[in-house]
């Protein structure tokens, strides 16, 4: 038996609105980048808490994918301290 992909994404397959599934897909990326910066850097979660400013747990939840914990502005906050400027860009195209 074949899987089929039907949307555009995990989030749109495991039946999210349209709303929650644009909002977890711009926190999955956010914390995708965190990570791979913190990868780049060879940073420990030790390490990472203390210039971040937040606990070592809250680095484990991000590591872990606990995306229900972080908002938008928190991961965004997070990646300026690592010198990681976010931009955001408004797509208009109607989905069809």
């Amino acid at each position: 038996m074949k899987n089929h992909v039907t949307k555009a994404s995990v989030f749109d397959d495991l039946g999210f609105n349209v709303a929650e599934s644009v909002s977890l897909k711009i926190r999955a990326a956010l914390m995708r980048a965190i990570e791979e910066e913190l990868d780049k850097r060879n940073m420990t979660q030790v390490q990472a808490a203390k210039i971040l400013g937040i606990s070592q747990p809250r680095i484990s939840d991000l590591r872990r994918g606990k995306m229900h914990l972080f908002t938008v502005d928190m991961l965004i906050n997070i990646l300026a301290k690592l010198g990681k400027p976010v931009s955001l860009v408004i797509d208009d195209r109607l989905a069809a």
